[in-house]
């Protein structure tokens, strides 16, 4: 685990480099909240029960973006907050949306969830269960927060590890809880993050266990894509007025 910290410090370098112009990200505006929301992609193994800033994001994709918004930033103050959980799924999502998300007040709120959904929730939920499931929380959220912004992630998959043999098969499996992402995003006009779509045009550029390691969880070169991808979606969204 000590490993990673390093291999974060090259994804630093590589985001702010040259090459990438560093976003204006509006919608990230002083004293604003950011909450991550979703499974362990986003829980990203950070510490739940602890106030130390070396755990309490995690070492994903929302961690980077905390770190790079608040070092290109500072005068910002914006505050990052991580609420995912490993092993959730929409579901679980919706019996502590009212204390994980509600009660945090998030100025901006990012949701990526549905893998568990698709595999591993024993065939008990069904892509219209989550459909229903994820758009209620979209409603209430809409309800108690009318200001705040929200950001969907398309769940995805790699053919890496347990998921490369009969990888289009899980392909096929996930396409509807993808497809109610998308659908969704399009109905309550919320930015989409076509995860999905930026692996497979990473996954031509090197193998897909250079961004993933299981076919699921991003390695730190995975979690970058989905950074810039990230930063890109919010500052298309709410571009600066």
């Amino acid at each position: 685990m000590p490993r990673l910290f390093p291999r974060l410090a090259l994804v630093f370098l590589a985001l702010s480099s040259a090459a990438w112009a560093f976003p204006r990200l509006s919608a990230l505006s002083k004293g604003s909240v950011v909450l991550f929301q979703g499974d362990s992609i986003t829980e990203g193994g950070r510490w739940r029960q602890s106030s130390d800033f070396n755990h309490i994001m995690g070492q994903d994709y929302g961690y980077i973006v905390a770190a790079l918004v608040g070092a290109e930033y500072p005068e910002r103050n914006v505050t990052f907050i991580n609420r995912g959980i490993s092993g959730n799924t929409v579901l679980d999502l919706s019996r502590r949306w009212t204390t994980d998300t509600l009660a945090l007040h998030p100025d901006v709120l990012s949701i990526l969830v549905g893998v568990n959904d698709a595999f591993f929730s024993g065939g008990s939920e069904t892509p219209q269960q989550y459909a229903h499931a994820y758009e209620k929380l979209i409603v209430e959220t809409r309800a108690a927060l009318p200001n705040v912004k929200i950001v969907l992630g398309e769940p995805f998959v790699m053919p890496v590890a347990g998921r490369k043999a009969g990888y289009e098969g899980f392909r096929a499996h996930l396409k509807p809880f993808q497809d109610a992402v998308i659908a969704l995003a399009a109905k309550y006009h919320l930015p989409l993050i076509r995860y999905q779509d930026i692996f497979d045009a990473a996954c031509r550029r090197a193998p897909a266990d250079h961004w993933s390691w299981d076919g699921i969880h991003p390695t730190y070169a995975g979690h970058g894509l989905m950074v810039r991808a990230w930063m890109k979606a919010v500052d298309a969204a709410w571009p600066v007025r």
